[in-house]
């Protein structure tokens, strides 16, 4: 009965609960607010360990009040009452007794302005729960006017065995600043009496819950939400993981059968065509793995259902040879071949580098037409004149250019071709569903879907998320690639090298060498995409501290590299993407052509640029970037043959915990290694990018790092699921289990190939 969790919350929790559930959670229905699972699970007896505190996230601890004191403010009116907790790790690990106060070992500072509510009932010895966002005040953790409650007096609580009581798991709830976790749980535990849960159908075949000793769908959503012991909600998260990964894993194996059964134009090799030519031309030979994954693309595109294929590599490892080569295949069989590119840059870069590589073979529309052994290469981008636009989009609809390069100009409705027979994507993760669908309705029958990414994925997120591709990997580099030495400079430590980095940067321009300095910002002006704004102020303004540190933005850089000393005379230029793209294509030009010497620029050149000459790379405040892009950037150096080095500069100190991820880059280059480390540093916010569409993880109980054997035993259920009922008509409560599963957000995800 899937009516129960489509109805509306006020039906079952009254319209006062329902609304502030959906004002805070933005959760409207039965369904919804079953399936908001708990975080995690805390014990009355037991003390949260404050080192394991994660900061700028809301979060709910458990702890012991040590001391509370009150005292007037000195920059405004009132008062603020400061509360030092511990978790007795101190005590319990024999460290000689102090002074509780901020930094001490197991201590949290929790500070509340005109708290008296706080200073009432905050009493030394008491154990309460606080719910709030932890930050850094100097070199300790505070916690600034958070919820809390006392678990020695909780009204709320029922009369319970006393020593059972203590036992009782406390479900704790991902909260927001104005609704706490055991606000959420008494809504639920409302809902939990008065919804219908005993008449719901189950999603899980009857086999698969037997085979594995499943709960029962509304015994498995009671023990989720008001366990009694430990073991209830792990039997019910078992389950519901289990229960995830199937209807994940099922719309995957349901898109491939659909993929599948698609009929595309084959586009089979040709004797002595293009691509033979451009063989027999190549002035190196092809990596083993270049040449392995030739061949599987070559019998993929010779068949007559479209291929659907993820081609991961590491920066450098010669992803684009690949592809061309695939291009000059389907050129060879009478179609056309667009690339679609993140930004105008690389558009450009990939316009010239195929046109280099393919030397004769590639021809321009010069007079005198297009000989039988070459084909015309086309570039479409949005800021292109008027005329060299329109004759681009002529070449592509009539048939003329066999290779069109583009960004998103490619996807207008005014754009058309005459036989487009292979997308390739590149960078797929910065394109959206809809822009992927666009380029695929512009062929007549489904074109042949070749995409890469230079992101090091898992074999467990490439299993989750790009379920619906096949994978091939590129993981050797071509011979002349270089090493990347990668260093950490910490200026907290050694302020004495921030002007060490400039004469080095001159050192490397002196031996007739390029740099890249990268900043996370453009301008004073701008926020960047890193501050979350604060709903409370923090510890350091009600002191009356200064503001959060100035992060370096290009033009601030750009002022102070014109005048620093060791840089005197060097030609350096900004490049951001507010400029104009007439001026942006004119600065990298200027310093693909080793004219502009030092470019000071945002993470606009992550991805595909390409100047052999740059050999040093400095990332200003790097710690506000995440290990992919730093991975990416520094990519970006030892190009050409030439040693590449890579300063990761921080004004963070120390034992910062933005710190390991500079520290996990600087260990390593090996890209797979580094998304491992990436996996385990982020904590449940984006596995699947939803930093990217600004919500929550598209995944509530799986991890993919942790649950590859779930992931896989759920993949061969489903591919026997569906393959049997390719419908799922005798699977109905699946089927309405995946369009549930499914909503926008988690549907762009899994439609990112």
């Amino acid at each position: 009965m899937t009516a129960e969790l489509h109805l509306g919350l006020e039906r079952r929790i009254g319209k006062r609960s329902a609304a502030v559930i959906e004002k805070h959670l933005g959760i409207t229905t039965v369904g919804g607010l079953l399936n908001y699972f708990p975080r995690r699970y805390l014990t009355r007896g037991e003390l949260t360990p404050i080192s394991e505190v994660p900061l700028d996230e809301e979060i709910t601890l458990i702890a012991r009040v040590v001391t509370t004191s009150t005292r007037a403010m000195r920059a405004r009116r009132g008062t603020l009452t400061d509360v030092i907790i511990t978790d007795d790790s101190a005590q319990d690990s024999g460290a000689p007794a102090r002074l509780p106060g901020a930094g001490i070992p197991g201590t949290l500072k929790v500070s509340f302005f005109n708290g008296h509510r706080a200073k009432a009932e905050l009493l030394p010895g008491r154990r309460a729960m606080f719910s709030g966002k932890v930050t850094r005040f100097g070199r300790a953790l505070s916690l600034t006017n958070p919820d809390f409650q006392l678990l020695d007096e909780d009204p709320d609580t029922p009369a319970t065995d006393p020593e059972k009581l203590a036992g009782m798991p406390i479900p704790v709830y991902p909260a927001t600043a104005k609704l706490t976790s055991w606000s959420i749980q008494k809504v639920i535990s409302t809902l939990l009496d008065t919804a219908d849960l005993d008449d719901l159908d189950d999603p899980l075949p009857a086999e698969v819950s037997a085979r594995e000793k499943f709960l029962p769908a509304a015994e498995a959503y009671r023990l989720i939400h008001v366990p009694e012991v430990p073991a209830d909600w792990q039997r019910a998260r078992d389950r519901f993981r289990y229960q995830e990964a199937l209807v994940l894993q099922s719309a995957l194996a349901r898109r491939r059968a659909q993929l599948a059964a698609e009929e595309a134009t084959a586009r089979r090799p040709v004797a002595d065509g293009l691509l033979n030519a451009f063989d027999r031309q190549l002035p190196f030979t092809l990596t083993a793995g270049q040449s392995a994954v030739g061949k599987t693309l070559a019998e993929e595109l010779s068949q007559d259902s479209p291929m659907n294929r993820l081609l991961q590599g590491e920066v450098g490892s010669g992803k684009t040879i690949v592809a061309l080569r695939a291009m000059l295949q389907v050129v060879d069989a009478g179609g056309q071949a667009a690339l679609l590119a993140p930004t105008e840059v690389l558009a450009a870069q990939h316009f010239e580098s195929i046109r280099r590589t393919l030397g004769p073979l590639s021809r321009d529309g010069l007079l005198g037409g297009l000989g039988p052994d070459a084909v015309q290469v086309t570039l479409l981008t949005g800021s292109m004149p008027a005329a060299a636009r329109k004759q681009a989009m002529l070449d592509a609809a009539s048939g003329t250019a066999g290779i069109v390069i583009g960004t998103h100009a490619l996807l207008g409705d005014t754009v058309s071709f005459y036989d487009l027979g292979l997308i390739v994507v590149d960078e797929q993760h910065r394109f959206g569903v809809e822009q992927r669908d666009a380029l695929r309705a512009k062929a007549s029958k489904p074109p042949h879907l070749l995409v890469m990414t230079a992101t090091p994925i898992p074999r467990t997120v490439a299993m989750t998320v790009f379920g619906d591709l096949e994978t091939s990997i590129l993981d050797e580099l071509p011979a002349g690639r270089a090493p990347i030495a990668t260093h950490v400079v910490g200026l907290a430590e050694n302020p004495g090298w921030a002007g060490r980095i400039w004469s080095r940067s001159r050192e490397e321009i002196d031996a007739g060498h390029q740099v890249y300095v990268v900043c996370p910002k453009i301008g004073e002006d701008d926020d960047g995409d890193f501050s979350p704004g604060e709903a409370e102020p923090s510890a350091a303004d009600l002191e009356g501290e200064g503001p959060a540190r100035e992060l370096a933005s290009v033009t601030a850089v750009v002022e102070h590299l014109q005048d620093e000393p060791a840089l005197a005379g060097v030609p350096l230029a900004p490049l951001h993407g507010r400029q104009d793209p007439v001026l942006k294509s004119a600065t990298m030009a200027s310093f693909t052509a080793n004219e502009t010497k030092l470019l000071v620029s945002t993470t606009v050149i992550e991805v595909g640029v390409d100047v052999h000459n740059a050999t040093l790379m400095v990332i200003l405040d790097a710690d506000r970037f995440g290990i992919s892009q730093l991975h990416q950037l520094r990519g970006r150096v030892g190009r050409g043959g030439l040693p590449g080095t890579c300063l990761l500069v921080t004004t963070l100190e120390t034992g910062h915990p933005s710190r390991r991820r500079l520290d996990a880059v600087a260990a390593t280059t090996d890209g797979f290694v580094l998304s491992q480390e990436d996996l385990k540093l982020r904590r449940e916010g984006d596995i699947l990018g939803a930093s990217q569409s600004g919500g929550r993880s598209a995944l509530k109980l799986l991890r993919v790092l942790e649950h590859e054997a779930v992931i896989a035993k759920a993949r061969q259920d489903a591919q026997r699921i569906v393959a049997a009922d390719p419908g799922l008509v005798d699977h109905s409560a699946l089927a309405v289990a995946i369009e549930e599963y499914l909503n926008p957000e988690k549907e762009a995800f899994l439609e990112r190939g």
